[in-house]
């Protein structure tokens, strides 16, 4: 949802900063392993600490990467690669759910009830790209979803930023919506998969 309306525009803008890190030797799986190692790195070390919002800067400025080593794939001499592809979406898998762990930490440590939608989200998190990857297995187009990865990582950041800054519930607003959303695209997608296969 969100991607597919700011994606064209951002695409644009990032063009010219792909175009010289292709230039002086950068690769698109360069770009994507320095910013999955910073990602890790990153939550790792804030979140169970609880410095939340410096932790979520951090995390922001590496995730960035993911918009850069795309553009990066398109624009260079040998394109897009199938192992490209699949690199970038399985550091995507690690990161998001080391994210989740990371939150995790300190409200199991403090026995807090939020873990129980944490472990909900990271679980939807790891679901809904499973769906979509194997309802194209059987060639159905599963993108379907109230939210998608962009989404995702849009909500969390945004929740665990704001508690870093002490909103009050931001970080508890931020995990129900995530539970409630992940359960929800999940059975979406399951429902596309079933119709898809009935009417095959």
């Amino acid at each position: 949802m969100i991607s597919s309306v700011l994606k064209p525009a951002v695409t644009r803008l990032i063009e010219p900063v792909a175009g010289f890190a292709l230039r002086i030797g950068l690769t698109p799986n360069m770009v994507t392993m320095i910013g999955a190692v910073g990602v890790l790195a990153s939550a790792g070390y804030f979140y169970p600490r609880e410095d939340y919002f410096i932790g979520t800067l951090f995390i922001c400025f590496f995730a960035l990467s993911d918009l850069f080593d795309g553009t990066m794939a398109r624009i260079s001499q040998q394109g897009a690669s199938k192992w490209g592809g699949f690199l970038d979406s399985t550091i995507d898998r690690i990161t998001d759910s080391a994210i989740t762990i990371a939150i995790l930490i300190p409200l199991i440590a403090a026995d807090d009830k939020l873990s129980y939608l944490g472990l909900v989200t990271l679980v939807t998190g790891l679901l809904i790209p499973y769906i979509r990857a194997k309802a194209e297995s059987f060639g159905i187009d599963c993108s379907v979803g109230l939210a998608e990865r962009t989404e995702r990582l849009v909500i969390v950041l945004t929740a665990v930023g704001f508690e870093g800054l002490n909103v009050p519930y931001a970080l508890a607003i931020g995990l129900w919506i995530l539970a409630i959303l992940g359960v929800i695209t999940v059975v979406q997608r399951i429902k596309v998969v079933r119709d898809g296969l009935l009417t095959s």
